[in-house]
């Protein structure tokens, strides 16, 4: 019992340890990003993922399946909004000057405690000059959650807390 009692209290400590594991987001700034004014974000697809599991009793075996989807610009591009930026439909030659093209990438896996733990998903968000096309900041994270789709969301606004929280 004392095994038991000692095992599961190993096992709490690493998941409370589990969210500290995720590294710190990295923002690089070239330029203000203060002085743009619109943003131009280019599409991406959903993303779905899905967890579930089985299980047996007496009585039968059930199940269950979760499906969760993310579409990593239409998160972006509602944090952006919330931080003021004016989001464009298409590129405005006429507004080049104050307008940011945002786009988005998966750049990495990471593996937790050997993979026991699950992985996080590492997600690069660029901002580039709509004038120039020079990269004025880029912001990374990663996320950890229940499914793929949770990993980006959660890495998508950690990598955008890093970014607008410094400026706050």
């Amino acid at each position: 019992m004392k095994t038991i009692k000692l095992l599961f209290s190993v096992l709490c400590c690493i998941l409370l340890l589990n969210g500290c594991a995720l590294k710190k987001p990295v923002v690089v700034k070239n330029a203000p990003i203060e002085t743009f004014k619109y943003a131009y974000i280019s599409p991406t697809n959903e993303l779905t993922a899905g967890s579930g599991g089985t299980y047996g009793t007496g009585y039968g075996v059930y199940g269950a399946m979760t499906t969760k989807t993310v579409n990593p610009a239409d998160l972006i591009t509602g944090i952006l909004m919330k931080e003021g930026f004016v989001i464009l439909p298409e590129l405005k030659p006429e507004l080049a000057k104050e307008t940011l093209i945002v786009t988005y990438g998966e750049s990495g896996r990471r593996n937790l405690w050997g993979g026991v733990l699950g992985y996080t998903m590492e997600v690069t968000i660029q901002f580039l000059s709509a004038q120039t096309h020079e990269i004025i900041c880029t912001c990374t994270a990663e996320g950890l959650g229940d499914t793929e789709a949770d990993d980006i969301r959660k890495a998508i606004s950690r990598a955008l807390d890093g970014l607008f929280g410094e400026q706050k």
